[in-house]
C-alpha cells in the first residue's frame, strides 16, 4: 500500500524482481500501469486512496486479484514540517498517517484473522516516532500512533489465537519526494541504500526494525534524554546547502 512512489515503489520493484506475486496500490493510477506493464505476469494492482472510506473494499478487490494475499505492507503516509502548526496540514498528517493508517491496518488484520491466520502484517513508521518533535509535531505523534498501534495487535492476536506477525520498521531520512532534495537531513539515506534493508526487515518479520543501525544508536540515545532538557533543545531538522 503506498506503491506508486517512493519506498513503496522501490520495494515492489525489488519484490516483482525476487518472483513474488505482488498486489500493488496507490492514489496513482498512471504510476500504477506503468509498474503493471513493466511486471505484467507478476504485479496486479488497484487505485487505493487510504483517505477514502471504500479503500479496504478496494483492498479486497486488489486481493481478490491475487487470489490470496500472505502479507501486507503498509508505506502510505505523508511528512511534514509545520512549526507554525497550520491546521490544515495538521489534519492532512493526522488523516493520512493515523486514520488512514488505521483504517488499512484493521482491513489487513480482519482479512488474516478470518482467511490467514499465519500471515504477516507489515508497515513503515519512522524513527520520528520516538520523541516528540517540535516543528514536525503531527507527523512524529502520528508515528508514535502506529508504533503503538502494531504493538497493540501483536498483543491483540496473540490474545486471539492467531500466529500473525506483524513488523514495524522505523527508517531515518531517506531521499524521496516527502524531503527537500535541496536541504541537508542528518543521516540521509538514499533510496538505493534503504530498499534491500527494507526487504530484509520485511522477509525477517521482526517486530522492529531501524532502517539503519545508526538510527537505532539515535533513538536509544534520544530515549535517555529527560523531558526536561528535550523541550529545551534547539532541534534542527536540516541544514542549508
Amino acid at each position: 500500500m503506498g506503491a506508486t512512489s517512493g519506498i513503496g515503489l522501490q520495494v515492489a520493484i525489488r519484490l516483482a524482481l525476487m518472483g513474488w506475486k505482488v498486489g500493488a496500490a496507490g492514489r496513482n493510477s498512471e504510476a500504477l500501469r506503468r509498474l503493471k506493464a513493466r511486471f505484467p505476469e507478476s504485479v496486479e494492482t488497484e487505485t487505493i486512496d487510504i483517505t477514502a472510506d471504500d479503500a479496504p473494499g478496494r483492498l479486497g478487490d486488489l486481493i481478490a486479484k491475487l487470489g490470496e494475499m500472505d502479507t501486507y505492507f503498509h508505506v502510505s503516509g505523508v511528512g511534514y514540517e509545520n512549526p507554525r502548526l497550520d491546521p490544515a496540514v495538521t489534519l492532512r498528517t493526522i488523516e493520512t498517517n493515523v486514520t488512514g493508517f488505521a483504517r488499512m491496518i484493521d482491513a489487513a488484520y480482519a482479512y488474516f484473522r478470518d482467511f490467514n491466520p499465519h500471515g504477516h502484517i507489515a508497515a513503515v513508521t519512522s524513527v520520528a516516532g520516538t520523541r516528540g518533535i517540535g516543528p514536525m509535531a503531527a507527523y512524529s505523534s502520528s508515528k508514535k500512533f502506529g508504533q503503538t498501534y502494531l504493538e497493540a495487535l501483536r498483543q491483540l492476536a496473540c490474545s486471539q489465537g492467531l500466529h500473525l506477525k506483524i513488523t514495524d520498521i522505523r527508517p531515518g531520512w531517506i531521499h524521496t519526494p516527502l524531503i527537500d532534495k535541496d536541504k541537508i537531513y542528518p543521516m540521509a539515506m538514499t533510496l538505493d541504500y534503504a530498499t534491500p534493508r527494507i526487504v530484509s526487515s520485511l522477509l525477517r518479520k521482526s517486530a522492529v526494525s531501524y532502517i539503519d543501525w545508526r538510527w537505532r544508536i539515535a533513538c536509544a540515545l534520544m530515549r535517555l534524554v529527560p523531558a526536561c532538557l528535550w523541550q529545551r533543545l534547539p532541534l534542527r531538522l536540516y541544514k542549508e546547502r
